[in-house]
């Protein structure tokens, strides 16, 4: 099983950037993918971006050419670099991995971290 941390939310300024940080641990053969996913009031969750173990990478078209995803496998973290943020980027972001143990793939959540993005 694979237990997900998120660090780095918090209240900025529009125009502002801001970068979250998930840290995976537990016993795991591999991760797959490591994503992050945001849910605002009143909507659905939503994938914001998504890291393959390759380092293929997959974004939503609203943070295209604002958002950078990386990752450490060695580690086993996953960052989210948030430039140029916006209001409606407001959400409640949550960490997100597909793992693999006996040959089956799990998902994994973490507990989800706010971004508030003042106007």
């Amino acid at each position: 099983q694979v237990h997900l941390v998120e660090s780095g939310g918090g209240l900025v300024q529009a125009g502002g950037s801001m970068r979250l940080s998930c840290a995976a641990s537990g016993s795991f053969f591999s991760i797959n993918v490591m994503g992050w996913y945001r849910q605002a009031p009143g909507k659905q969750r939503e994938l914001v971006a998504g890291i393959t173990s390759g380092g293929s990478t997959n974004y939503a078209d609203s943070v295209k050419g604002r958002f950078t995803i990386s990752r450490d496998n060695a580690k086993n973290t996953v960052n989210l670099q948030m430039n140029s943020l916006k209001p409606d980027d407001t959400a409640l972001y949550y960490c997100n991995a597909l793992y693999t143990i006996g040959g089956a793939v799990f998902p994994s959540w973490g507990q989800g971290t706010q971004v508030t993005v003042s106007s």
